[in-house]
């Protein structure tokens, strides 16, 4: 039996920058202006999650107003999913784990997408499935680094964006390891910032989270 060919997205979340903001959009109105405040402090990737009613939107008010942030969606988990987020302009998927329904849809949008996984028979389902980048949540919870360092021995070939738990007390240790291509976190958008449109002090926060790279 022919080996499934690898996934080849026009473009790697996971190199677009070391960390992808997480956002819970309550307020569509805040999304813009929260969007440029990320991409100013070196974050062009963000990631609004389907947590409320006002995340298609936000994403369609990003991708329209702020061309130069790479704008997706992530808890995506069911296929019809999909189809609204490509609709309103995300360039990315990101999911919390996986089905092979929900593998079709998001393969057949032809965006690029990073699938959740958090054991080690999960990773292998997927790279024969041809899918090598993958989000690994909830990180902290399913192991955290020692377990994504383990695994880079038998499968070099997974890379992730490892997601939950991390804060930049441990971003950095995440980032060390070599497959590891960024990770995912909310803590550069603090709530109170967002809505009090701080958004000078989450500039700074994304900054300061983007220079984590280069450490």
């Amino acid at each position: 039996m022919t080996s499934p060919s690898p996934v080849a997205p026009a473009l790697s979340v996971l190199d677009l920058a070391p960390v992808v903001p997480v956002l819970v959009v309550d307020d569509a109105e805040r999304a813009v202006p929260l969007a440029r405040a990320l991409v100013a402090g070196g974050l062009p990737a963000i990631e609004v999650t389907l947590r409320t009613p006002a995340a298609l939107d936000a994403i369609r008010a990003i991708a329209a107003a702020v061309p130069e942030a790479v704008v997706g969606a992530g808890t995506v988990v069911v296929p019809e999913q999909v189809a609204a987020c490509a609709a309103a302009g995300a360039r990315f998927l990101v999911s919390p784990g996986w089905t092979d329904t929900l593998l079709t849809a998001m393969r057949a949008s032809e965006l690029p997408f990073l699938p959740g996984v958090s054991t080690t028979t999960e990773v292998v389902a997927l790279l024969e499935r041809g899918v090598r980048e993958l989000k690994f949540f909830p990180a902290e919870a399913a192991g955290g680094t020692a377990y994504l360092r383990a695994l880079a021995g038998p499968l070099p070939q997974a890379r992730f964006c490892p997601t939950g738990g991390i804060g930049p007390d441990n971003a950095a240790d995440y980032l060390a390891l070599p497959n590891v291509g960024c990770v995912g976190g909310t803590w550069m958008v603090p709530a109170d910032a967002v809505a009090g449109g701080e958004w000078g002090r989450i500039e700074a926060l994304a900054r300061e989270a983007a220079a984590l790279g280069r450490a």
